[in-house]
């Protein structure tokens, strides 16, 4: 009896297990492609929607009004002297803040949804937000300090999301500052309301109830909290 000798074609081990999973993870890949569920596709339909440019409603008596288009900019810190240990922060604005690997093929940015501070300072779909009322005050009817309003995403994929904030505890506060939380929801109420002081605490009682110039710098306060929206440098994801 003879035995044909060892050569390089012979398989050893469990050669038809491999190749089935080779296979099946080959067809897993495909049909994950063809329903647009890899990363990679996901990252690519979140920035291809995302970075879409938008356009700022423009003033025509330059103040704010209800109903209006506009980006929230944090003008970051320049650095006051060279002995200053405090390190220079670029300005950023109010942006939304989504998971690619949660948002696959969906028509809009899903609630309960991260905000964050970016850098970018170009008006897309992620950091424009409306100006809404929250009492009898109609859409055009210029926003006075002191004055309750909603902030909300756009309409389209950015789904028309509420900015909310709540007080801080165990279970829920921010990542790095475990200061009180601020995220989109898709439903209104009290703790979506927010509004605007003036800058200088010397002259708050005089502006309040007048209407808010454009471009002016101000605070954002929570009307639950009495906490200013704000965008900590000392505090970054990365």
């Amino acid at each position: 009896m003879s035995f044909g000798s060892y050569n390089p074609n012979v398989r050893i081990g469990n050669w038809n297990e491999d190749l089935c999973l080779e296979e099946d993870a080959i067809k897993d890949f495909l049909g994950k492609k063809e329903k647009g569920e890899l990363i990679t596709q996901k990252a690519g339909f979140l920035k291809e929607n995302i970075y879409k440019p938008i356009d700022l409603s423009v003033t025509a008596d330059g103040f704010i009004h209800f109903g209006d288009v506009v980006m929230l900019l944090n003008l970051g810190r320049e650095k006051e002297s060279v002995n200053s240990s405090d390190p220079p922060r670029e300005p950023a604005t109010l942006s939304i803040n989504v998971d690619e690997t949660k948002i696959g093929k969906l028509a809009s940015v899903q609630a309960p949804c991260e905000v964050t501070a970016s850098p970018s300072l170009f008006p897309s779909v992620r950091n424009a937000f409306v100006i809404v009322s929250v009492d009898s005050s109609r859409p055009g009817d210029p926003l006075t300090f002191g004055q309750s309003f909603a902030i909300r995403t756009t309409e389209g994929f950015a789904g028309g999301l509420y900015l909310t904030s709540d007080n801080q505890s165990f279970q829920k506060c921010a990542k790095k500052s475990r200061l009180q939380e601020v995220s989109l929801v898709d439903q209104p109420s009290y703790l979506t309301c927010w509004k605007v002081i003036f800058y200088d605490p010397q002259m708050r009682l005089e502006y309040e109830g007048c209407p808010i110039p454009a471009n002016l710098r101000t605070l954002v306060v929570h009307c639950k909290t009495n906490q200013c929206l704000a965008a900590l440098g000392q505090h970054t994801m990365w």
